[in-house]
């Protein structure tokens, strides 16, 4: 499990995604978010802001990243 860290209380899913290197873009996190291809803590999540904190993890294609602060 890869993970990355934040300085601020959250981050938000698309830009966790596109700092973990899952995507290459904003628009491209947001199509595959949208397209209900990410897990946020085990389960679907569709919202592209969904604010992520320490502790929570969230997967795409088979890779899991989790946040730490």
């Amino acid at each position: 499990m890869e993970t990355i860290k934040i300085r601020d209380e959250f981050i938000k899913l698309g830009q966790a995604m596109k700092l973990a290197g899952l995507v290459d873009s904003g628009i491209e996190a947001k199509d595959v978010i949208q397209a209900g291809e990410v897990l946020v803590n085990g389960e679907v999540d569709t919202r592209r802001g969904k604010k992520l904190v320490a502790g929570d993890t969230f997967s795409y294609k088979g890779k899991t990243v989790k946040i730490e602060a």
